[in-house]
């Protein structure tokens, strides 16, 4: 048995459940070496080869059935569930050529497999990639499986908190200095969106001071509002149409639109930053960053993001922008980069690699200690960078799926949104977590104020839900 994992009853059930093992397929393409290893002689009558899958569908599932809103953690019993495999095609899961379970599993006649497990208490968090083969035809792919680490909630009473329920589906929020205004996007559902709205809020009651509902789309819904940024320099809120493949820009003193851009002009936009009058946007799945001029709202060169990884491109995910020193800060979450980007020059200044990171997907920066901090939601960790040498100078497990950071100048707190433990975390600058907050479930996004004081949005999966679609604002309590 896999000291992973104990299996437990087998049955074949037909429902599939919330996708936490992921997919993919086998392997990609090895380099040639140059030189050739030694080599191990065998003496064989020949080698038999089982017939192939080439039409492979099955795909696999599972869920924490201790918690179905966690995610998998040390001592989780998890049920393991499949479909679309071939009838009587015989599946089995192992680490290396050790294998998870007792005897294969077998598809029944509508290509189901199912099967209890039990992720023993002492195992080590981290990703473990699993083998998924198949006989009667065969196949073979390989699982990424996770075991996040559960950290005890603490540091409640350090803490103030203000909490309001908004629209469902809010997805992220930005501060204006020179407003003094909280802007909060929301979307809900998928095309054609019934529900979207961009919120003006005030910062200190979090009452909504003026709402704005997006125009509508050529599929008949709305252009639905969800990564935003300010640009105080112009008076304006950019935000991204991210499922319609575009952006818009409003106004922040009434909310009026300025500008609906067409669909299709920005693939799979997510952040966007402001600085000095230019407007950056990342483009998930694209090496670069597209551009606007904040003023005429003309649209300028792309700025290229090359990798030095040869096998896949950069993919910008967060932004951050160092306003003193007219830097942006961007992180990969296909290669484990951070690029450092020069705006005034218009070009990337240096790459930094995140060894160890998987799905690097939030950053921010510390300028006085010369920190860059990276969150990376496959890896379940933050991770600080020195910003000269590269070095990593700590990696701190945080909880399941972290997906957005924030360094605080103010209190010195780097704050981290872990939407897959429902947490929200404060670490100081010697890697110690000084709380570990449940604020809401699936917390999505977070900000600073430069006055101390923090804002976090979540989502939620159920918009009745008290907890769902909240605003809440932390301060260090005297």
């Amino acid at each position: 048995m896999n000291p992973l994992l104990s299996a437990g009853k087998m049955a074949l059930p037909r429902a599939a459940l919330a996708a936490l093992l992921l997919l993919a397929p086998f392997g990609a393409a090895a380099e040639t070496p140059s030189e050739a290893g030694p080599e191990t002689q065998i003496e064989t009558q020949g080698i038999t080869l089982a017939p192939t899958d080439p039409d492979f569908q099955g795909g696999i599932w599972a869920q924490n059935l201790d918690d179905p809103t966690k995610p998998f953690v040390p001592g989780a019993k998890i049920r393991v569930q499949g479909w679309k495999f071939r009838p009587g095609q015989t599946v089995m899961f192992s680490q290396g050529l050790v294998p998870f379970l007792p005897e294969p599993l077998v598809a029944d006649a509508e290509g189901n497999i199912a099967v209890t497990l039990t992720i023993p208490k002492d195992a080590p968090v981290g990703v473990y990639p699993v083998v998924l083969s198949t006989t009667n035809p065969a196949h073979a792919s390989i699982i990424d499986f996770r075991i996040s680490p559960e950290l005890p909630l603490s540091g409640a009473d350090k803490f103030t908190r203000l909490s309001e329920k908004l629209s469902p589906g809010l997805y992220q929020s930005a501060y204006s200095q020179a407003s003094q205004a909280l802007f909060v996007t929301s979307a809900a559902g998928y095309p054609p969106i019934a529900q979207s709205e961009i919120l003006k809020l005030d910062p200190d009651s979090l009452a909504v001071t003026a709402r704005a509902t997006p125009p509508k789309a050529p599929d008949g819904g709305l252009f639905g509002v969800y990564g935003l940024g300010v640009d105080d320099v112009n008076g304006t809120i950019w935000v991204t149409n991210t499922r319609h493949d575009t952006v818009a820009v409003y106004a922040q003193n009434d909310l009026r639109l300025l500008k609906q851009f067409e669909p299709g002009l920005a693939a799979h936009p997510r952040a966007v930053v402001a600085l000095d009058g230019i407007v950056y946007i990342s483009l998930v799945g694209m090496p670069g960053l597209m551009r606007f001029d904040g003023k005429t709202l003309a649209q300028l060169p792309m700025l290229p993001i090359l990798s030095a990884n040869s096998r896949n491109p950069f993919s910008p995910a967060s932004l951050h922008p160092d306003r003193e020193s007219g830097r942006i800060f961007t992180v990969s979450l296909t290669t484990s980069e951070v690029a450092v980007i020069d705006a005034k020059a218009g070009k990337v200044e240096r790459l930094i690699p995140v060894p160890g990171a998987r799905s690097a997907i939030g950053v921010s920066y510390d300028p006085k200690a010369g920190q860059i901090f990276v969150a990376a939601q496959g890896s379940d960790e933050l991770i600080t960078l020195d910003e000269d040498s590269g070095a990593v100078l700590r990696r701190l497990p945080v909880g399941a799926g972290p997906l957005n950071v924030v360094f605080d100048p103010v209190t010195g707190l780097t704050w981290v949104a872990n939407r897959g433990a429902h947490s929200v975390v404060a670490a100081d600058d010697q890697g110690h977590i000084v709380a570990n907050l449940d604020v809401a479930p699936q917390p999505n996004h977070l900000i600073h104020d430069g006055k101390g004081g923090v804002f976090v949005v979540n989502r939620g999966d159920d918009p009745s839900d008290p907890n769902a679609d909240r605003i809440t604002r932390l301060i260090k309590a005297d």
